[in-house]
């Protein structure tokens, strides 16, 4: 019969990941030893392998759980959005508000997302990108409840991933003790993304070559 685990075992490994995203988004994945993880967290080397099984598996767990935790937000955010029957625009808007707000508080492992994720085998690294797809085709969706006819000219899912242009890179420039806040920003890519959408041509009122 299986040992069951300790009530603080997920909470240490919970640290232990947090931990190690912090040193992989500031010194990278590869530079990164089991070594310094270890120190970071003030375990041992063994406690250490108690959590985890190497460090592919940190990697994996971290971009991951970060994933599984924006699908999370996705979904929280459509059940608000049919118990309140928000209005499409208010859907796109508070999607985006979330996002930036978990984004605030989750930049190192959004870091080793989006730059480390090409270090994981095939497998492992197409697992974490289905969930990206998973969130983004909920995005898209809400682009398009709000300009129906953007889904048949087929500019539904670019007009989407200009969206996560705009909010997946703050954390190369933004700085949590800046003047500007993640919630403030997510206001402005809302006002900007939710009200320029309308300005985007379909269909014959495209130009040649747009």
């Amino acid at each position: 019969m299986a040992r069951p685990r300790a009530a603080r075992y997920d909470g240490q490994r919970d640290q232990i990941l947090a931990r190690a995203a912090e040193l992989f988004a500031r010194q990278g994945y590869t530079a990164t030893t089991m070594n310094q993880v270890a120190a970071a967290c003030g375990v041992t080397k063994p406690t250490l392998y108690h959590y985890v099984a190497d460090k592919q598996s940190l990697l994996l767990h971290i971009a991951a759980g970060h994933v599984e935790r924006l699908e999370r937000l996705a979904h929280d955010v459509q059940e608000q959005v049919l118990e309140q029957t928000l209005t499409p625009a208010a859907r796109l808007r508070l999607l985006i508000e979330r996002f930036m707000q978990a984004y605030a508080h989750a930049q190192n492992e959004h870091r080793v997302l989006t730059e480390d994720v090409r270090f994981l085998p095939d497998a492992q690294r197409l697992q974490v990108l289905a969930g990206q797809r998973r969130v983004v085709a909920g995005f898209a969706d809400a682009v398009a409840a709000l300009r129906p006819e953007l889904r048949a000219a087929r500019l539904h899912q670019p007009l989407t991933m200009l969206l996560f242009g705009m909010m997946n890179w703050t954390f190369t420039w933004l700085r949590r003790d800046g003047a500007l806040s993640y919630e403030a920003l997510g206001d402005m890519v809302a006002d900007l993304f939710c009200g320029g959408v309308f300005a985007v041509a379909t269909g014959e009122t495209r130009q040649p070559g747009a």
